[in-house]
């Protein structure tokens, strides 16, 4: 069975999305999203009606928001996040996010066609944040293989 590399991930908010101080986030939020999904190997992203994920609110903190996405590789995904577009608003991530404890990204193997829930990626960071990296909940760092291909 094929399988597509999901990744959730957690940022918590300097201000609120309405204050002008997270202008230079919101105001690229489409044109990331958009580079997101026109890049080799996306396959999917986490959106509600208005196109992206920053309305979906799974935490206490009102301020931390959610990203979820599935990609044909960890290949991909890396290349998006760091050799696109994108990787200067991820460079930029200390003007609009506070630091937080603990990992704030997880990656985990899904079957190919297969669309995790925004609960499920939190499920999943917080077994990463538990056990450390495992089959079930990895980093970039301690990445590891499909099902199939262990």
């Amino acid at each position: 069975m094929p399988y597509e590399l999901a990744q959730y991930n957690i940022a918590k908010n300097r201000w609120p999305l309405s204050d002008a101080r997270m202008a230079g986030f919101v105001d690229h939020l489409d044109e990331i999203n958009h580079l997101a999904d026109r890049s080799p190997g996306f396959v999917w992203r986490l959106q509600d009606d208005s196109g992206d994920a920053t309305a979906i609110r799974l935490y206490d903190d009102p301020e931390i928001i959610v990203n979820m996405s599935v990609w044909a590789s960890p290949e991909a995904l890396r290349d998006f996040a760091y050799r696109s577009g994108h990787a200067e608003h991820f460079r930029r991530r200390r003007e609009w996010f506070d630091p937080m404890d603990g990992p704030i990204l997880v990656l985990w193997w899904v079957p190919a066609g297969e669309r995790p829930t925004a609960l499920e990626g939190k499920a999943r960071l917080e077994r990463l944040r538990a056990d450390g990296p495992t089959e079930h909940a990895f980093t970039f760092a301690r990445r590891f293989d499909p099902p199939a291909a262990a």
